[in-house]
């Protein structure tokens, strides 16, 4: 970490920035009757810059598991307002909804963000998919090879509702895949930066900045350059254990790495350090938090995520990944603190994620079972249409989304969506499968995240202009990965807690430390930032959550 922000950065300093404090109202004694009054409003100054954080797939078993690990950036955030139980309470825990939530305050329902991927029929392509952050309008741009836009997120960022109300604000965001960035930059952004596979790109058009050429030259040079394999900690010598997927042995890697190996070098530590040293050189050559408003920066860390996949939770490479990231933290704090500007920090993840079945059914959990192939709702299709006396598939669908044919008579549609109902109802992995009619019918749910019925869970991320016909959410450690192997163990994605549940931090200079282990919403985040900098908003689906741990509040009103 500290070896790519020396390349990629040129160092700056500024004068510490004064230290705000809180006042303390003495208590009055305790026969005495105390009226009914509003908190008061808690004495903390506004920060001049926000910096927002997602760690892709870092769900809050995980987090957990490794909190007492933590000797770096994640120990600092420990020691302010922590929030384990933090919920992506919706059903399509994937990273473009989970992303989209963050920074925005609205559930995927709301900002249209429904998956990573839907069926749009009315796509001039054969597979009819959609990328959450691509523009499809633009010829020749497909699944797979895409023009990254923002024109699919119906709803405003914090970012914007700031530059809003003082076009002065700075927006800023940084991220392993673009997805991350759009999502939580928004549609009005000063930089917006992401991997792209050889080096940090952006929209087209946009000038790139020294920073961004001097970290692309540093990455460039680490990649062109062997990994050795990384040290074990000691602690994570119970998971140095062998495993078979796929006919390929996980468990004992190290992130040995070939030179020029730029795939591998995004499964592994030193992507999220290239990521951190872009946001800090960002946050040095903009002098971010230094200018007439306070400004934003969204960094999205997506290492975790492809280690995840690629490895699963529960062997020597996520354990070392966990240690890793907690040193790049700690490294990109250090730049922060160099600068002497007021700064509020923000960590959380875009969904969760639970290990490989095979491991998992090692370790006492034999019910693990992959999604059986006859699932999936093309050949769910198929076999209705067969039987209907129809050709190929009458289906389309994506993760637990799904689609009938729009070109079919309207009369077909009706017998191929009760056909389809019945099938899926029926089938022994399916814990459920609710319409279109059914979901929209049902209210947004009001009440705790964990206590929400799984048809809520669907409701808080359904959009009646991109979901399917059909909802259908997988039983509980049943995996939609078919076969595992080449690189792909590991997913999420399904509405259970180990997919939806992960931690939410608070942190800045003076903040007096507490824990709250009751639930709270991704959703509220948005709301929480904005309080901090005194911003009205409204309308958003969450609610501040009060960082003053006594009798003041740092909420409206």
């Amino acid at each position: 970490m500290k070896a790519l922000i020396a390349a990629a950065l040129m160092a700056s300093t500024a004068p510490l920035a004064a230290q705000t404090t809180r006042t303390a109202t003495a208590p009055a004694p305790a026969d005495q009757a105390i009226p009914a009054a509003p908190a008061p409003r808690s004495a903390i100054t506004p920060p001049r810059l926000i910096v927002a954080i997602s760690v892709d797939q870092l769900s809050a078993d995980l987090f957990a598991q490794y909190r007492g690990r933590f000797t770096g950036g994640f120990a600092r955030l420990l020691n302010g307002a922590v929030f384990p139980s933090g919920y992506q309470s919706h059903a399509a825990t994937e990273t473009c909804p989970g992303h989209s939530t963050i920074l925005t305050g609205y559930r995927p329902a709301n900002t249209g963000i429904i998956a990573n991927s839907w069926v749009d029929q009315r796509a001039g392509r054969p597979d009819k998919i959609v990328y959450c952050a691509e523009d499809e309008r633009v010829a020749g741009s497909n699944h797979d090879s895409y023009t990254v836009s923002d024109t699919h997120l119906k709803v405003q960022t914090l970012g914007e509702r700031m530059k809003a109300a003082n076009p002065a604000t700075r927006v800023v965001s940084v991220a392993g895949k673009d997805r991350a960035a759009v999502m939580m930059g928004g549609h009005k952004v000063d930089e917006l930066w992401w991997w792209g596979g050889k080096g940090f790109v952006s929209y087209a058009g946009r000038v790139m900045p020294a920073v961004v050429a001097r970290a692309n030259a540093a990455t460039a040079a680490l990649i062109a350059q062997a990994q050795p394999a990384l040290p074990l900690p000691g602690f994570c010598k119970p998971l140095d254990r062998p495993i078979t997927i796929g006919g390929k042995v996980y468990g004992q890697g190290r992130f040995v790495r070939d030179a020029g190996d730029a795939k591998a070098f995004r499964v592994s530590p030193a992507a999220d350090a290239s990521v951190f040293a872009l946001a800090a050189g960002l946050v040095q050559d903009m002098k971010l938090g230094q200018g007439p408003a306070t400004d934003i920066l969204a960094v999205g860390a997506s290492a975790t995520d492809y280690i995840g996949h690629t490895y699963g939770t529960q062997g020597t490479e996520m354990c070392i990944q966990m240690t890793e990231l907690d040193r790049s933290l700690a490294g990109f704090f250090d730049v922060l603190d160099a600068t002497g500007v007021d700064y509020e920090v923000m960590l959380t993840a875009d969904h969760g994620a639970h290990d490989a079945t095979e491991r998992q059914m090692e370790r006492a959990m034999p019910m693990e079972e992959h999604m059986a192939e006859n699932v999936l709702a093309r050949q769910v299709g198929t076999a209705i249409a067969r039987d209907m006396g129809l050709p190929g598939s009458v289906l389309l669908g994506t993760e637990g989304d799904v689609y009938i044919d729009d070109t079919l008579p309207a009369a077909t549609r009706a017998k191929v969506l009760a056909e389809t109902i019945r099938r899926y109802r029926a089938m022994s992995q399916i814990a459920a499968a609710f319409t279109a009619a059914e979901i929209m019918a049902t209210p947004m749910p009001a009440s705790p995240p964990e206590s929400w019925t799984l048809i809520e869970r669907a409701r808080a991320s359904f959009d009646p202009d991109r979901s399917g016909q059909l909802v259908a959410l997988l039983k509980p450690r049943v995996t939609s990965i078919v076969a595992a192997g080449g690189g792909y163990i590991e997913t999420h994605g399904s509405p259970w807690d180990y997919d939806r549940r992960v931690p939410i931090l608070f942190w800045r200079k003076g903040l007096t430390p507490f824990e709250q282990p009751l639930s709270v919403e991704t959703v509220d985040i948005m709301p929480t930032l904005a309080a901090t900098i005194r911003l009205p908003v409204s309308g958003q689906d969450g609610r501040c959550l009060d960082l003053d741990p006594g009798p003041a509040t740092t909420c409206p009103m």
